[in-house]
């Protein structure tokens, strides 16, 4: 039995002839030690940087910029140590910490309990960015790509701005983390738009696993360099949501050893296919259509020209954007929607436009099927995109197409995988 993460829960796919299971060498990773160890490991011994207990010496206001509710990130285990390092030299010091929202919905108080528990809530003050307050952000100039740079004001204004996060294979970033947490992670509307444009994601070079060559992570990276973030505290974790390996220290060479770890332990070599299954991991990534384009990435680096792609995620909080629906189901084909998006200008980049560019050039390509909840079947339809209620009736609906004895692959993390 094959188990398929959907929502907080699985879907099973009973194991049949033909059947290949692309999962990365992470599933059976043994850490060194438990998720404490680790993190206290990394906290003793930062990559190219001073300690932090150092670092936050005689400082006066520090800011830790945290991941938000889209991302699975164990904050109650990684910032109270991230506060006990800095308070190590500095009981007094003040710390904020950031939700780095980018431009997604402010973190809930009932999120914000979950993600770091009542002892961090009442021991440091917790605020959302809010990527559309102009009255909150600082001019820093032009990034490479010749786009505004405009951030956070707290960030900018702290003597130690630190970021804590995890690190993924991301489908247009190359990977999660480090100075991602600034870019998007506390930027202006007008900055991610930019940033997200069609010319850079149209880019060979904007795919998961490329840092490289890849634009939109050199003005991530120069924007991370521009707000002087200082240090970051990133993981690793496994499909359990467990954090099996840390780095920590400065915020570009820690971060690229950490993508280095993840890229080792995530890569596979796949046979193409003319069906493949994938899935967003479960919850909290799966929670919306929206972030389920990321997994339909993985699938589609697995699939042969013209295959049907499975797509199972959750998607608890529906659509995950107006504009992201607008913009496919609006349009008489996905081939409409990628003309519209490449001809528009970079300062004029619509919201979402970038999930809907790639999941435009899935449907230009494939056929989808999506197993998700029955109320979002017919937004599902509207998208140019096939559902099903359950895994069995997607597959038969595949296999109609493709023919019964059709090898299938089955990609049960497509977020925590880099298909070679």
């Amino acid at each position: 039995m094959i188990k398929l993460p959907y929502d907080k829960t699985y879907l099973e796919l009973p194991f049949s002839d033909g059947f290949s299971v692309l999962a990365p060498p992470s599933s059976s990773y043994q850490s060194m030690g438990n998720q404490l160890e680790i993190v206290k490991a990394a906290l003793t011994h930062p990559i190219a940087s001073p300690c932090l207990a150092d670092l936050a010496a005689g400082k006066k206001n520090v800011v830790i910029i945290s991941s938000d509710h889209t991302r699975p990130v164990p904050s109650h285990i990684t910032i109270p140590l991230i506060i006990e390092e800095i308070k190590r030299n500095n009981p007094q010091v003040k710390i904020t910490v950031l939700i780095s929202t980018g431009m997604h919905r402010p973190t809930t108080p009932e999120e914000l309990q979950t993600k770091f528990g009542e002892s961090v809530l009442e021991e440091v003050t917790v605020l959302n960015h809010q990527s559309d307050k102009d009255e909150d952000m600082v001019f820093l100039g032009l990034l490479p790509s010749g786009g505004e740079l405009w951030l956070n004001r707290l960030a900018l204004e702290a003597d130690l701005l630190i970021a804590e996060g995890f690190i993924e294979p991301h489908f247009f970033a190359g990977f999660s983390g480090g100075r991602k947490s600034v870019l998007p992670g506390i930027a202006s509307q007008r900055t991610v738009l930019y940033n997200h444009n069609a010319k850079f994601i149209d880019s060979p070079y904007a795919r998961t696993g490329i840092l490289d060559n890849n634009p939109i992570n050199k003005d991530m990276v120069w924007a991370a360099e521009r707000a002087g973030l200082g240090f970051i505290l990133n993981v690793i974790i496994n499909s359990q949501k467990e954090i099996i390996y840390c780095v920590a220290g400065h915020p570009i060479t820690a971060h690229h050893e950490g993508c280095e770890f993840v890229r080792n332990l995530t890569s596979v070599k796949a046979n193409l296919s003319d069906i493949v299954i994938s899935t967003n991991g479960g919850y909290p990534l799966d929670q919306n259509v929206y972030q389920a384009v990321k997994a339909m990435t993985a699938a589609e680096a697995a699939a042969k020209p013209g295959a049907v792609i499975i797509m199972v995620a959750g998607c608890r909080e529906g659509l995950g954007g107006d504009n992201f629906y607008h913009q496919l189901a609006d349009v008489s084909s996905p081939k409409e929607t990628m003309e519209m998006i490449l001809a528009t200008p970079n300062k004029l980049t619509a919201p979402d436009q970038w999930q809907s560019q790639i999941l435009a050039r899935v449907l230009m390509k494939h056929k989808v099927i999506m197993v998700t909840r029955p109320e979002l079947a017919s937004y599902i339809q509207n998208m140019h995109m096939d559902y099903a209620s359950t895994i069995n009736e997607a597959l038969m609906k595949a296999v109609e197409l493709k023919g019964k004895d059709t090898p299938v692959t089955v990609i049960p993390d497509g977020v925590g995988i880099i298909v070679d």
